[in-house]
């Protein structure tokens, strides 16, 4: 691929980047943050309608826009970068786990394409599935840590079957869901209980399902990283240009800008890798599995470093509610821990 996005994406990014930077300052972020939804609403339809957050990825006899996956990962970047709360990630990989099936469900595919909000959850080892009754089936146990559990129109679970990991989609209604707190309020998650519940089976073999979302979940991840890590930097410099000590800005000082020098090569870094794994997950190539492993683990060091170097070069104000760099550094452990550790990842490169 070229390392540079076409003329349509750029575009997309710098839509997105606008409509962001109206709609979710640093008071809105804190708003939706803290809200009952962990989101703003308003925000998510506008992102669905106007943008197609979701539809960007999905075929167009799915009721989907019929681009791909990597158009979708360019809005979660600008999201990463605004530090906006949003259900894109987790409805987004809703979404692949349904186009992974054989038989992609166009309903559920539909509901999604239009905005409402998803999520899907590998419950291997903590819920079992089995069928029940005339062609129906029964869930039973638990999930932890569900993206967007509590507030998801679509909830799929990947369970144990009879003899594979089995693809069920479940009514929300019929599941038990308990939010839990978060260090970062960005990513909202929640327990699920399943008590018998009622499930329809959607795929018999999840494996090429689970496949998928290990590899999306990588590469969404490392794009919110991205962005999150632009932001940082951003943010560093603009203050490095107003914070004066001993009558000029800090920023003027070698040492500093040394610093800063180093934040904008990982971050560029970071990028580059970020599209090469966006494009091939995308495009589905052989080396797919391995780009995403690489982009999740360059990105989540390159961010925990910005973010490091960020909270040092604010100084004192970095540590206090009122500034932003704190969402930074709370965004980056965060981020770092889903879809697997960077050292994990490296781990099984190397493996």
């Amino acid at each position: 691929m070229k390392f540079a996005l076409s003329e349509e994406q750029e575009e997309l990014a710098r839509t997105v980047r606008g409509m962001l930077a109206k709609r979710a300052d640093s008071g809105a972020v804190r708003a939706a943050s803290t809200s009952a939804t962990g989101h703003d609403p308003a925000l998510w339809q506008t992102l669905c309608e106007q943008i197609g957050a979701v539809a960007l990825g999905i075929p167009e006899e799915y009721d989907g826009a019929g681009f791909t996956l990597f158009e979708t990962l360019v809005v979660l970047e600008e999201l990463g970068r605004a530090l906006a709360p949003s259900p894109l990630l987790a409805s987004l990989l809703a979404a692949e786990a349904l186009l992974a099936t054989d038989s992609p469900d166009a309903d559920l595919l539909g509901r999604l394409a239009a905005g409402e909000t998803g999520t899907v959850v590998d419950a291997r080892g903590t819920a079992t599935a089995a069928p029940s009754g005339d062609a129906g089936w029964e869930l039973s146990g638990s999930a932890r840590s569900v993206l967007d559990g509590d507030r998801a129109e679509v909830v799929l679970v990947i369970a144990d079957g009879p003899t594979t990991p089995v693809l069920l989609a479940v009514d929300p209604g019929a599941v038990e869901a308990t939010w839990v707190p978060t260090m970062d309020q960005a990513l909202r998650v929640a327990d699920l209980a399943f008590g018998a519940t009622a499930a329809r089976l959607l795929a018999e073999d999840a494996t090429t399902v689970l496949e998928r979302i290990a590899q999306v979940g990588a590469a969404a991840t490392s794009a919110l990283q991205v962005g999150v890590a632009a932001r940082a930097l951003e943010m560093t410099v603009d203050y490095t240009k107003v914070r004066h000590q001993f009558g000029r800005p800090i920023g003027s000082f070698q040492a500093l800008k040394h610093r800063m020098a180093d934040m904008l090569v990982l971050v560029e870094m970071a990028r580059s890798a970020s599209w090469a794994a966006s494009y091939a997950v995308a495009h589905r190539t052989e080396d797919a599995a391995r780009l995403a492993r690489v982009a999740k683990a360059y990105c989540g060091d390159a961010l925990d470093h910005v973010a490091g170097e960020t909270v040092q070069l604010h100084g004192g104000i970095a540590i206090t509610w009122e500034h932003d760099a704190h969402l930074v550094f709370k965004r980056a452990h965060a981020l770092g821990q889903l879809y697997g550790t960077a050292a994990e990842h490296r781990a099984a490169l190397l493996g």
